[in-house]
């Protein structure tokens, strides 16, 4: 393929796979392996996501800064990605378990983040590059690379724990093999970021379209995030469906990245705002059924996880299209605007962690174990509530937001 997409969605697929899984499997891996609390984890996950305050804008400074030799920058941070992933789930822990996970974690997402930033900047160049409408083409192949890779990651423990592999440390040592994969089919792409002229922060923080999109994007992660961060505790003890974790969650990023092309499609036929306010509403529908479930209801969760799904992968490929497009319009290099956007994404699962975590040791919840009626019903109203509230914030601002057309 000349227009080489594909390496998009393979290297979409990696970061994936080093992002919203590690909020899935890290905290219930430390509470069951090394006994550390569920407050003390959403505490180190909050203040590592503080820290990108800081840390994201110059990321994003630095990827705009060397992108002469994004190449070379790019294999490094992907060294790094996948040593710390390593270090995460396949050593014993070199100090102290909870500093260890700070450690290693600091190591992921700061490689991931650096990645993202040139990525997704990179992919605004190569989309005006392409014929008929570039933006929302470009995304659905690389949002669908990335739904495989997170439905990939997150099912992979339970397939490797069958076959007498160490679940998490298979799992850190296949993801290094596709980081090295993914390095090597992307690796021509990044010259088309090579020759663009820095704009700024000062120059995306003033306009009001990227600002609101950049809002909407913070609150629509919010659900994704606390639902992501809540859910292996609530089928193993909500639905009291041990085991059903792995194939749920594959259902789940399936669906999301099945449904994602028939969105692109739909969107550059009836435009993307409308579409995505569509699977937003039909998100609240799908997952608020989520609320009435409880003890052997897998197979209703199983429905649920079908239909929210569909409508997550609308979230997941139309939003980064129509901030792409409107980084083309007023930063071309896109740095400094992904930087942003990478900021908000992450920030939005240190909020579930610091916000849902620590609520559910209150009220008395332990992972594992037998747990009274008022911990469970805080843990589905956390899950499903919650998310359902957000989602309605976030329909409220993007139909505030104006945009013409699909940029």
């Amino acid at each position: 393929m000349t227009e080489r997409l594909g390496a998009y969605a393979v290297f979409a697929g990696v970061l994936s796979a080093a992002g919203l899984p590690i909020y899935i499997h890290a905290p219930k891996f430390y509470v069951d392996q090394y006994g550390v609390s569920l407050a003390a984890l959403g505490g180190v996950l909050f203040v590592l996501r503080l820290a990108d305050v800081v840390q994201d804008p110059v990321l994003g400074w630095l990827a705009q800064a060397t992108q002469a030799a994004r190449g070379l920058g790019v294999a490094v941070a992907v060294a790094l990605m996948g040593a710390g992933m390593v270090g995460l789930f396949a050593l014993d822990p070199l100090l102290p378990p909870l500093w260890w996970f700070a450690l290693t974690l600091t190591v992921v997402f700061s490689s991931f983040s650096f990645l993202t930033i040139a990525f997704y900047s990179t992919g605004v160049a190569k989309a005006g590059a392409l014929a008929g409408q570039g933006h929302l083409r470009l995304a659905r192949w690389r949002e669908t690379g990335a739904l495989l890779g997170v439905c990939a990651a997150a099912l992979m423990p339970s397939v490797l724990a069958p076959l007498g592999v160490p679940p998490f440390a298979g799992f850190a040592a296949v993801f290094v093999v596709f980081c090295a994969v993914a390095a090597l089919v992307m690796a021509p792409e990044w010259r088309h970021s090579a020759a663009l002229p820095a704009t700024g922060f000062a120059l995306v923080l003033r306009d009001g379209v990227a600002l609101r999109l950049l809002a909407v994007a913070l609150v629509n992660a919010a659900p994704v995030a606390v639902s992501s961060t809540l859910f292996l505790f609530f089928v193993e003890s909500r639905l009291q469906a041990p085991g059903w974790e792995g194939p749920l969650l594959l259902v789940f990023f399936l669906s999301a990245a099945a449904a994602a092309p028939g969105w692109g499609m739909a969107a550059e036929r009836f435009g993307a705002k409308r579409v995505l306010l569509a699977a937003m509403v039909l998100s609240i529908a799908a997952f608020g059924g989520a609320l009435a479930l409880g003890a052997g209801d897998a197979w209703l969760f199983a429905l649920i996880c079908i239909a929210s799904g569909a409508t997550v992968g609308a979230d997941l490929t139309l939003l980064p299209a129509l901030f792409a497009a409107r980084m083309a319009r007023i930063s071309p290099a896109g740095a400094e605007g992904f930087a942003l956007w990478s900021f908000a994404s992450k920030f939005t699962l240190a909020f579930a962690a610091i916000a849902l975590l620590p609520v559910l040791e209150w009220q008395g919840f332990r992972s594992g174990e037998d747990n009274g009626e008022a911990a469970l019903r805080t843990l589905g109203l956390l899950y499903a509530g919650v998310p359902c509230l957000l989602k309605l914030v976030a329909i409220g601002l993007l139909v505030a937001t104006p945009i013409r057309g699909n940029a």
